[in-house]
């Protein structure tokens, strides 16, 4: 009996680590709705309603596109290798992106002034900032539901979790960490080896699902 608990981690720890790290792949890029939780976390202000509101909004996200991919993808298992290609052309694309990022300068910048928002107005802003960018959807409900809709039916409740980890431990990280971080992120440099990191990562994920489409494991 005391092998099992390792055996369930070791069988369930990939899924998790998977979804953990595309999620962390594709939220950790200088945005708007990154500005304003670093903002946010600055400024001391509504720091708990807005992480949480941002990454219950992920985790919902991601759950509902798994869901529904999964239930697409059995009613149509044609669809499981077009999408783990189109899957691995998008993270192609984004691994290159982050790359080519890496090659420029840039820097999250946060400012500490502006007028103070009531709670609702801050999750105003961050409902905004979320659910109005296209992008998330793009992220979210498609490329990581796709994937992981592919997981065996006893791995995508760890892939969803991974997944929704990811976006509660960066928000956190931007918004309990601002003023840690706030320095570190306005050097271009930490920006340049992240995105070489993310890049990288992204492109391995790609050949993964590559894999995964011509031998289908």
């Amino acid at each position: 009996m005391s092998l099992l608990p390792n055996t369930f981690i070791a069988f369930a720890a990939p899924a998790f680590i998977e979804g953990l790290v595309l999620s962390l792949g594709l939220i950790v890029a200088i945005g708007a709705q990154n500005a304003f939780v670093l903002r946010q976390g600055l400024r001391r202000e509504h720091v708990t309603g807005v992480v949480l509101f941002c990454a219950v909004a992920d985790a919902l996200l991601i759950t509902a596109g798994v869901m529904g991919m999964a239930q697409a993808l059995g009613e149509h298992p044609n669809l499981t290798r077009a999408l783990a290609l189109a899957g691995a052309v998008f993270l192609a694309t984004y691994g290159w992106q982050a790359l080519q990022r890496a090659c420029r300068p840039n820097q999250l910048q946060a400012a500490k002034s502006g007028t103070t928002l009531s709670l609702a107005g801050a999750l105003t802003q961050a409902a905004a900032f979320t659910l109005l960018n296209p992008h998330v959807y793009l992220d979210t409900v498609l490329l990581v539901g796709s994937i992981g809709a592919q997981q065996p039916a006893a791995l995508r409740p760890w892939f969803v979790t991974g997944a929704c980890s990811a976006s509660l431990l960066w928000f956190s990280l931007l918004g309990f960490g601002a003023r840690w971080l706030a320095p570190w992120f306005a050097r271009p440099r930490a920006w340049q080896v992240l995105d070489s990191l993310i890049g990288l990562t992204m492109w391995i994920m790609a050949l993964m699902l590559v894999r995964h489409a011509v031998v289908g494991v």
